[in-house]
Parts: C-alpha cells; sequence; structure tokens
C-alpha cells in the first residue's frame, strides 16, 4: 500500500467553461459608483434581495442601473428546491414587522419607477406569508403610489383563501408565480411540496381573482428538458392565462458534487431567439427569453411591453 506521501493529488471537480454568450461584464465608472449607491440603500435598510440570496448573474447589470428584486420574509426558505442557493430551513426566524416600512423607504431612496418584490417560501406559517406579503406591497403603494408593483409570489402551498386574501385589494400591477421548469422535471428540480400543476392553479386562479393584473411566469432551461417540452410549457402557461413570460439558462450555484442540479446543457441565443417567436404567436403579451434572462430581468420594460406591444429586445 502506498504511503500518504505517493498518494496522487486529485483536484475537484471544475465546472466546465461558460459559452461565451454567459460571460458578463462588470460595472465601472458611473455604473460602478451606482451599484455601489444601490448596495448602500439595500444594507442600509436591512433588506435581502434575490440578487444576491440567488446568485443572480445579471446582479451587476442591474445595480449599475439603480434596480434591485427584494425579497421579503426573511432570507431562508423553507423548501429546497436543487437549482437555488437560498438557505433552507425549517423553521426561519418570525417575520420582520418592521420590513414592510423599510422595503418602502429603499424603493423611495433609489426613486424607482417599477418595483418587484419576490419572496421566500414559508409553510411554516399558517398563511403561507400571504399576510406579510400584502403588507410589503402596501407600504411601498402607500409612500409612492406611482410607483408600479410586480409581485413574485411563492404557491402559498396551495391555500386558496391565503391567495384571495392577498391578492383582495391590493394595489398590484403584476403577480408573477415561476412554474420554474417543465413538469416532468418537478420531481429532480424542485421540492416535493412544489408542483408544475399547482403552479399553474396559482396562476389560473390569481387571474380569476382579478382579471386587471398582468400574469407572469418563468421556465429555466438546462435541468434536463427537450425543446419540445419547452414549447409545451408555454402553451400550458399561455392556456392558464399568463400573459407574461421569461425564459432562461439554469447556472448551477455551487460547484459539481454539491446538492445543486448540474448543468444539462448550454442552450444557444438562437434557441432562446426561437422560443420568443413562438410564445408571441401564442399570444403572450410580453416575452424575455435568453441566456440570461431571469424571471425579473428588466421587469419594468417588459411590463411596458404588454402594455404597448414594443418589445424590449
Amino acid at each position: 500500500m502506498p504511503s500518504s506521501s505517493t498518494l496522487p493529488i486529485v483536484d475537484p471537480p471544475r465546472r466546465p467553461r461558460l459559452p461565451e454568450w454567459l460571460r458578463v461584464n462588470l460595472p465601472a465608472g458611473n455604473a460602478q459608483a451606482t451599484f455601489n449607491g444601490t448596495l448602500d440603500v439595500v444594507q442600509g435598510n436591512g433588506l435581502h434581495t434575490v440578487c444576491e440570496e440567488a446568485r443572480c448573474p445579471n446582479i451587476h447589470d442591474c445595480w449599475a442601473q439603480g434596480t434591485a428584486t427584494f425579497m421579503v420574509a426573511g432570507k431562508e426558505c423553507t423548501r429546497g428546491c436543487r437549482f437555488c442557493s437560498v438557505e433552507t430551513l425549517k423553521n426561519p426566524e418570525p417575520l420582520d414587522a418592521e420590513e414592510p416600512e423599510r422595503l418602502a423607504d429603499a424603493v423611495e431612496r433609489m426613486g424607482l419607477e417599477h418595483v418587484v418584490i419576490t419572496v421566500v417560501n414559508r409553510d411554516d406559517l399558517p398563511d403561507g406569508g400571504a399576510d406579510h406579503y400584502k403588507q410589503c406591497i402596501e407600504a411601498v403603494h402607500r409612500r409612492l403610489p406611482e410607483t408600479t408593483i410586480e409581485l413574485l409570489s411563492s404557491d402559498l402551498d396551495g391555500n386558496w383563501a391565503s391567495l384571495e386574501h392577498l391578492l383582495d385589494k391590493v394595489s398590484l400591477r403584476v403577480f408573477a408565480h415561476n412554474v420554474e421548469c417543465v413538469s416532468r422535471l418537478d420531481p429532480e428540480v424542485r421540492d416535493p411540496r412544489a408542483s408544475f400543476s399547482q403552479s399553474l392553479e396559482v396562476l389560473h386562479r390569481a387571474k380569476k381573482l382579478r382579471p386587471d393584473l398582468w400574469t407572469k411566469s418563468s421556465i429555466m432551461v438546462g435541468v434536463g428538458e427537450t425543446d419540445e417540452e419547452v414549447s409545451n410549457a408555454m402553451r400550458q402557461l399561455r392556456n392558464s392565462g399568463v400573459e407574461m413570460l421569461t425564459l432562461g439558462q439554469y447556472l448551477a450555484p455551487g460547484r459539481p458534487g454539491t446538492r445543486y442540479l448540474p448543468v444539462d446543457r448550454y442552450v444557444t441565443p438562437e434557441q432562446f431567439e426561437h422560443w420568443a417567436v413562438e410564445a408571441r404567436q401564442m399570444g403572450f403579451r410580453a416575452v424575455a427569453s435568453g441566456p440570461l434572462v431571469r424571471s425579473s430581468f428588466r421587469a419594468g420594460l417588459l411590463l411596458e411591453e404588454a402594455l404597448t406591444g414594443n418589445r424590449i429586445q
């Protein structure tokens, strides 16, 4: 048996080299100053962003433009999806009653015309966190009645009474909830408490409760789906009344061998453009489709596209 000094040194597995179209540029000059200002507002108000917690590749692009996607109800999630870097806890910290006003203050200081509020799953709460989400929306609206608000909601564990309470008379323009992946891959990608069918039901019910709201969802690719399955998922979303759609490339937030899913494939920009054309032919009013697109990617511009019909890409 060889001694420890003669054992071969084995490097940890490395991520495959990213295609050129997935490279991002860091901000400089005025953009860097704006990025730093955004960071100061987020940290100074004791807030969390999905940009940081989910390790979004667009953080430099968005923050350098003075925008951020805020994440409320804590920074730990009660679910453990295999694509997400947000920490999982069965019993996260109690809700912060001061968070809604701190959020409103941050939105005001940043001068946002459109704000995206996303949430962690709070299956530990009887209402799934619905009332807290609603308080956050209303706090922003009271402070800035002209700012349009988009909520990227959880599925509330299928609690339809909570969904009705959340949407009742709330000052919201866009209700978003992500199906994340094609239905066949639910068991490999999402927490067992989540499913494509339940997500469709959330979106369908939201539209019935509030026909005046724009509904929106997102699909990530590169987790084992086929092109045809993506097309079918889009069709099911449209049949459920969803009007706004984003499609983007999955990028593993951790090294191979961790709990995160490996990347199955890197989809080309040309295929993303094909899906964008197909989605618009299905009747989606606004579509963002590309390797670096995420569910909140240029959300204000996507809403403008839905309202005016003018493409943002």
